[in-house]
């Protein structure tokens, strides 16, 4: 077996600063409890991170760069002709593919793989508005958490805009299914995630993770949980050219019932942690921060990206809405309760 070949990943990346261990120290971490944003946000200034792509094990860097209000995320790739280098919003309508990751893009050219911890950070730290610039064809996947594109943002700081933030507002619930997996979204007064995993193996199981959105919940209980997978299972994609990046510096990597990673996980449920975490990003795609309760069952990028198409296609199912006044405090594994805010409707 090839195993051993995850411990031989380039050690020039520092350790992190685990969000699910530490405090997480600074003004955006300062506030425990939210107040649901009204204005729009975007960072104070650039900022950058380097690592190696996980599917091409090929360095490659990632630019976040202030955006005007009403930009939304923005990718492009710098490695590209200028013929080529289209800007790629992050939008469902963008999506070509959720076979390994999340992959946006105008064309098979034009993409860019891997954004979902990214997207994760940007919606999980409340980030509006931003150009990605990214000189490869996937963004690195740094420790395969969202830890070290959070540690970015706060430093780069979050800077607010004068423009008023609108929120998708889910009005009605929708149920989806795709195979054994299945996804309910529902009307509810701030931004849940309910996901529940299982696994055949005893290691795993079954395992649920909720969690009410919000800067704090996000840096605290969803961050720093890493991606994960069987060694056979990698061992495949290594032979299919894939997975060319994985190691034990970016991956949780599990053969039979056991973690290879010598330290072991960051949480005993980090494996559920991880799906809510690219739940987040995956769901970012709709172009707006959601109100309403997103639970999947055995999910993942297709499911994902299959809510997101399912709610925008029924346009009776929400609105947009400007931000209501109620502040929440949330906490993994409870729905807090909340007043219910008087929302105001958008002109769209």
């Amino acid at each position: 077996m090839r195993f051993q070949a995850f411990a031989r990943q380039d050690r020039r990346l520092g350790k992190p600063a685990l969000a699910g261990q530490t405090d997480v120290g600074g003004d955006a971490g300062a506030t425990m409890v939210n107040s649901f944003p009204r204005t729009q946000t975007t960072l104070v200034r650039r900022t950058k991170v380097v690592g190696i792509g996980v599917h091409r094990g090929q360095p490659v860097s990632a630019t976040l760069i202030p955006a005007e209000a009403d930009t939304g995320i923005v990718f492009s790739r710098t490695d590209l002709s200028p013929d080529l280098s289209a800007d790629i919003k992050a939008s469902h309508e963008n999506v070509l593919s959720t076979e390994l990751c999340t992959v946006i893009g105008t064309s098979p050219d034009n993409s860019i793989a891997t954004i979902e911890h990214l997207m994760a950070a940007l919606r999980g730290m409340g980030i509006d508005n931003a150009r990605i610039e990214v000189d490869g064809p996937e963004v690195p996947v740094m420790d395969g958490s969202a830890s070290e594109f959070v540690d970015a943002i706060r430093q780069a700081g979050v800077k607010t805009l004068n423009a008023a933030r609108r929120y998708l507002e889910v009005t009605r619930p929708i149920h989806i299914e795709h195979g054994a997996s299945y996804a309910t979204m529902r009307p509810h007064q701030g931004t849940l995630f309910d996901t529940t995993i299982e696994f055949d193996t005893a290691l795993i199981g079954v395992q649920t993770v909720t969690v009410e959105l919000t800067p704090d919940t996000f840096n605290r209980e969803l961050a720093a949980a890493r991606t994960f997978g069987r060694v056979e299972d990698v061992e495949k994609l290594w032979s299919m050219g894939f997975a060319r990046g994985s190691s034990l510096e970016n991956s949780v990597a599990i053969a039979g019932d056991q973690v290879l990673n010598p330290e072991g996980t960051r949480w005993p449920d980090e494996f559920v942690r991880h799906k809510a975490l690219d739940a987040v990003g995956d769901l970012a795609l709709a172009g707006y921060p959601i109100l309403g309760a997103y639970r999947s069952y055995r999910g993942g990028h297709k499911i994902n990206a299959m809510m997101v198409e399912a709610l925008m296609k029924d346009r009776s199912a929400w609105r947009i809405v400007d931000a209501p006044a109620t502040r929440i405090k949330g906490q993994a594994g409870l729905a807090p309760a909340i007043a219910q805010p008087a929302f105001k409707a958008a002109n769209d």
